[in-house]
């Protein structure tokens, strides 16, 4: 694979990318559809930077849950990185991916934190704090090299997460007064690209034989999607089963949030308080599974019929993942910031039960009773 260009330009190497984005270009080049290669930028203080160059970009995913009812449990060897950059000493060199007549796409994994501008950045030189202002310089010089347009695939659990990162670098480029031509080549050459992705993503599994071996080693469950709206003249990515080419994205944000994420913050309400300490438990448990099956199907699924694709399978799919064997999802861990996760998945399908049916759900009720006028 090394006689592959460097397509993409990523900002993030952590677990989830190398588990996902990173594992769907090994595959599609192994297919031989020739995607190109990585460059991960690191702009956090880690050694994964160096760890990603002395392994060589190469790296294993362990993908393991249920399938089917059946155990899933295969390692996949990774090649699709070629090098890592450290944005505070190598910025000079993202810059010069940046200009590549060979770079194609842009991707991140910055998390929701990312998504703010810092108003002691600064354009010249180095690499500045935050992640918009880092794209910024990344698009102007390439911009001022006479490049073409790229795709942007930001993959932030942020609701229409392209427009936000454009809104972002337009703001950043107002503010440093760096605007006028470049804005418009920004709104008009580069395709800003709405996405949802989903998978469970564990990091290193415990007890397996390949750490010693492998300083990067990550666990994944079996199921992913990553769902991206079409527009305009982006460029095709490539080929791959995770992958959905879709119009509107949001519909599948809205399945996600109320069955998966509605999920998880129910079991917080009815579980946690009954001693039960992980996802898995609670699903296999006598009592709490037939209550959240019962609470999915009956309560969440209805509301959602004929307004997003295939929410029953999803949900059948969610309750598989849930009792995934070898994942241990704290239900602790789920309750952090619990009121607004409460106010954002759960309460919302109960007043769209409400609206659809014209009665109060009682499985929904009984768990917002302290949320409700």
């Amino acid at each position: 694979m090394d006689f592959l260009p460097e397509t993409i330009l990523q900002f993030g190497g952590g677990n989830f990318l190398r588990a996902f984005v990173d594992l769907f270009v090994h595959e599609a080049n192994q297919a031989g559809q020739a995607v190109g290669r990585v460059v991960v930028v690191q702009s956090t203080e880690s050694n994964r930077a160096e760890l990603l160059n002395v392994q060589g970009g190469r790296y294993h995913v362990v993908i393991r849950g249920l399938v089917g009812g059946e155990r899933v449990n295969r390692v996949h060897a990774v090649e699709s990185i070629s090098r890592a950059l450290v944005a505070k000493r190598d910025w000079e060199a993202v810059l010069d991916v940046g200009r590549s007549p060979e770079l194609r796409w842009i991707v991140s994994n910055v998390t929701e934190a990312g998504y703010a501008l810092d108003a002691d950045d600064r354009a010249e030189g180095g690499a500045p704090g935050s992640f918009p202002a880092k794209l910024l310089l990344v698009l102007n010089a390439r911009f001022r090299a006479g490049g073409a347009g790229v795709t942007v695939l930001p993959c932030e659990l942020v609701e229409q997460n392209g427009d936000r990162l454009l809104d972002l670098v337009l703001e950043q480029a107002r503010v440093w007064g760096i605007a006028g031509a470049l804005t418009d080549w920004l709104r008009h050459e580069v395709r800003w690209l709405n996405t949802l992705v989903d998978r469970i993503v564990s990091g290193r599994p415990q007890g397996h034989p390949l750490p010693g071996k492998d300083a990067l080693l990550t666990a994944a469950e079996p199921f992913a999607l990553w769902v991206i709206e079409e527009r305009g003249e982006a460029a095709p990515l490539f080929h791959h089963p995770v992958l959905r080419r879709v119009g509107d994205v949001r519909p599948f944000s809205l399945r996600k949030v109320r069955i998966l994420n509605g999920a998880h913050t129910a079991l917080v309400c009815k579980a946690l308080p009954l001693g039960i300490e992980t996802v898995r438990e609670a699903v296999l448990h006598p009592e709490i599974g037939p209550w959240l099956r019962a609470l999915v199907f009956e309560e969440i699924v209805p509301t959602l019929e004929g307004c997003v694709e295939g929410p029953g399978r999803f949900a059948e799919q969610v309750l598989e993942r849930f009792a995934n064997p070898f994942l241990d999802h704290r239900l602790a861990d789920i309750a952090l910031h619990h009121d607004a996760k409460v106010k954002v998945r759960v309460l919302p399908a109960y007043e769209a039960f409400v609206e659809a049916f014209g009665q109060k759900p009682g499985l929904l009720g009984e768990i917002l009773s302290g949320y409700l006028n």
